[in-house]
C-alpha cells in the first residue's frame, strides 16, 4: 500500500480534465489532494466521484481557487469552505475538520494531518510594512485574484481568517500527541524558504504564513505535502521531507501526453 499526493489539478482546463479521467486505478493506495481542484463545485464533484472509485482513501485540503466566489456560486468565505467540507464528507473523503487518520503498512504507521492555514502576507521583505504589502506587489504588476474573489467572511480580513485557522490547527496538532510521526498536508508551503517564484517573486504574499515556519520541528513531522506554487520539487529541512506536488495549468506539465500518473508523488513509504 502506498500514499500518493497531487495538487492543483485545475479542472477548468480541458486537458487536465481529460487527463484525470484517464488516470489508472490504485485500489490499495491512498491519495492526497492538496487543493485547487478548480473554481466550481462541479470540479470538486467530478474529482471526488472519479478518484474515490480508483483509490482506497482520499485526503483533501482546500486551495485558494476552491474558495473563490464566482457568479455561479454566491457562497463566501467560511460558508464556502463549509460547503466543500460537506461535499467531501459525502464521499467519505477526509478533510481538515475530521479526526486525523492513521496510514500503516508493514508495521510502520503515520498520522495524516490535513491542514487549512491560508496566508497573512508575512512572506514579504522585513522593510515592507503589512499595510503596504499589496501595493508593493502591485508595483511589479503582481496582485492575486484572491484580492477580489476570495472573501474571508465572517472574518474582517484573510489574515484574520489565517490566524484563526493557524490557532485551530496548532491546538489539534498539540492535542494529538507524539506517538506517531505526522504527515502534514496543506495547500500552501509551510516555510518561506520553499518558495520558487523566479518569475513572480512578489506573489510570495499569497503563499503562506510565518506562523507555520517551525511546525516541522515543533511537532513530530516526517513529511509535509503542499502545492500552490506549480513548481514541483522535493526538499529536506531539518531531516523532514517537503514535497511540492502540483500538476498545474497545461503549460506546467506535459499536457500533450495526457498522462498525469507520472505526476503522482509517492509520500509513503518514505524514500531516502
Amino acid at each position: 500500500m502506498k500514499l500518493y499526493a497531487i495538487s492543483d489539478l485545475h479542472l477548468s482546463h480541458e486537458a487536465n480534465h481529460q487527463a484525470l479521467n484517464k488516470l489508472p486505478a490504485h485500489p490499495e493506495d491512498w491519495l492526497i489532494l492538496a487543493g485547487d481542484m478548480g473554481e466550481k463545485e462541479d470540479h470538486l464533484l467530478f474529482a471526488l466521484a472519479l478518484l474515490t472509485r480508483r483509490f482506497k482513501q482520499l485526503v483533501w485540503v482546500p486551495g485558494n481557487h476552491d474558495l473563490w466566489t464566482i457568479p455561479s456560486n454566491g457562497l463566501r468565505g467560511q460558508a464556502k469552505y463549509d460547503r466543500l467540507v460537506k461535499i467531501c464528507r459525502s464521499f467519505g473523503v477526509l478533510t481538515p475538520e475530521d479526526p486525523y487518520a492513521v496510514w500503516s503498512d508493514n508495521g510502520q504507521a503515520y498520522r495524516i494531518a490535513p491542514l487549512f492555514t491560508l496566508y497573512d502576507y508575512s512572506f514579504r521583505p522585513p522593510d515592507i510594512p503589512l499595510e503596504k504589502a499589496v501595493a508593493w506587489a502591485a508595483e511589479a504588476n503582481t496582485v492575486a485574484s484572491d484580492e477580489y474573489i476570495l472573501h474571508p467572511d465572517p472574518y474582517p480580513t484573510r489574515a484574520d481568517w489565517c490566524a484563526a485557522r493557524c490557532t485551530y490547527s496548532e491546538q489539534r496538532l498539540e492535542e494529538v500527541g507524539s506517538d506517531l510521526p505526522l504527515i502534514l498536508v496543506n495547500h500552501y508551503p509551510l516555510r518561506e524558504d520553499l518558495l520558487r517564484l523566479r518569475r513572480i517573486p512578489r506573489f510570495s504574499l499569497w503563499c503562506g504564513t510565518q506562523r507555520t515556519e517551525n511546525w516541522h520541528t515543533r511537532f513530530p513531522v516526517a513529511a509535509a505535502v503542499y502545492g500552490h506554487l506549480h513548481v514541483r520539487g522535493s526538499h529536506i529541512r531539518d531531516g523532514v521531507h517537503f514535497e511540492e506536488v502540483s500538476l498545474g495549468y497545461p503549460r506546467d506539465w506535459d499536457s500533450e501526453s495526457g498522462d498525469i500518473e507520472k505526476y503522482l508523488r509517492q509520500i509513503l513509504p518514505l524514500k531516502s
